[in-house]
């Protein structure tokens, strides 16, 4: 009977993880609902900003004959120094997220090593501090409660220290890096030069038909204000990007952690019930032996 006892202990324990993770992929669906929106209203906002950079750097730019103008648009191949900023989530539960920011990260990290350059890493999210802490490697910056609830003043705040370090010198290139939602089932990781920034990726026009009119004379300073405003708004928009993903890997990793609770019920069910069968089977032996006995 003790055996019994025991399978039927853990076939409760067993339903209790069930609850929990079916009660947490519903919540996860719920957020992402909501990050979907947030996600697709900011993507729009994005897609102005890089066209309205566009314009502005392509004027500059022709101005000045080809010359760069700006620090913030002149490549660099071979960097000396480099910063990675990436994005990993503030819990766990959600699959294999995290390690694929990190795997990408330690990539990147190690070739840019191999080829001489000092690197650099800043995170945002708990998980990433959490393992390159253990790791020994020292973090440049670190947030631990930014990517679970994004905010645009905090975003600007926390890129704001290496584009300083960038624009100061300190370092020569920014690389952001961050899993980002793609559908329903699938998260991408996303990694891209945020400086310099390529004119390739805010797409340059070649055509002169803007509809923008501003003054030659400031055009410099509204592109120098843009950038900023790009580059806040990237940081921003990764966080919210990467919020969504989370939810998404949350929901299929809690899906699959639900259905397989249900197959170890499944299966503990038919462990108890031949225990169940053998104790009643050896019950009736005994009392039948017993009847024998006393004739």
């Amino acid at each position: 009977m003790a055996n019994l006892k025991e399978i039927k202990l853990k076939i409760g324990s067993v339903k209790n993880t069930q609850k929990t993770t079916k009660a947490m992929k519903l919540v996860s669906s719920a957020k992402l609902t909501r990050t979907r929106q947030l996600s697709a209203q900011a993507r729009s906002y994005a897609n102005k900003i890089n066209d309205v950079l566009s314009d502005i750097a392509n004027r500059v730019s022709k101005v000045h004959e080809g010359d760069n103008v700006d620090k913030a648009f002149i490549p660099n191949d071979n960097p000396k120094t480099v910063d990675i900023v990436f994005v990993t989530a503030d819990k766990g539960l959600c699959g294999g997220f995290n390690m694929a920011t990190i795997k990408t990260v330690n990539k990147i990290k190690a070739d840019y090593e191999n080829k001489g350059a000092k690197v650099r890493l800043r995170v945002a999210g708990r998980k990433g501090i959490d393992f390159f802490s253990f790791q020994g490697i020292e973090l440049t910056q670190k947030v631990s409660d930014l990517s679970s609830a994004p905010d645009y003043d905090r975003a600007s705040e926390f890129i704001g220290e290496a584009v300083e370090d960038f624009n100061n010198g300190i370092t020569e290139k920014v690389i952001l890096v961050y899993n980002g939602f793609l559908n329903m089932l699938t998260q991408e990781l996303r990694v891209r030069d945020l400086l310099p920034i390529s004119l390739e990726d805010v797409e340059t026009k070649e055509e002169d038909n803007s509809m923008l009119y501003i003054e030659p004379d400031d055009d410099e300073e509204v592109l120098n204000e843009l950038t900023a405003k790009y580059l806040d708004f990237n940081m921003y928009y990764s966080l919210i990007d990467s919020l969504a993903a989370e939810h998404s890997a949350r929901m299929q990793a809690m899906e699959a952690a639900t259905n397989n609770a249900k197959e170890r019920v499944d299966t503990l069910t038919v462990e108890y019930n031949k225990a169940r069968q053998a104790a009643i089977t050896t019950e009736l032996i005994e009392i039948i032996s017993g009847v024998e006995s006393l004739k």
